[in-house]
């Protein structure tokens, strides 16, 4: 008899302390980062992080959370259709 596994999805939250700290739960998978963005695939879609001099501290995909340290301008999401399509940011950089 075959199991049937659901996985259940993560929570996903972000919080920002003061545009200097960023946590958030829900993290699927970082896919690149530098000093001024950080974009990552989370429960809820892709999510880009952009801002100055940014730091990623923690990161810890098994309990799905990152923190990132740094001057924080936006964050914005992707739909989840949208990420779907494209493909992976190293598949698009490739194509």
């Amino acid at each position: 008899m075959e199991e049937n596994k659901t996985v259940k999805p993560k929570p996903h939250s972000i919080t920002i302390e003061g545009r200097e700290k960023l946590i958030i739960t829900g993290v699927r998978d970082v896919a690149s980062f530098d000093d001024n963005e950080v974009a990552l695939d989370t429960e809820a879609g892709g999510l880009t992080i952009r801002g100055a001099n940014l730091h990623i501290n923690r990161l810890n995909i098994d309990d799905g959370n990152l923190y990132v340290e740094g001057y924080i301008i936006s964050c914005l999401y992707n739909d989840k259709a949208d990420t779907k399509k494209t493909g992976s940011f190293l598949s698009n950089i490739f194509k």
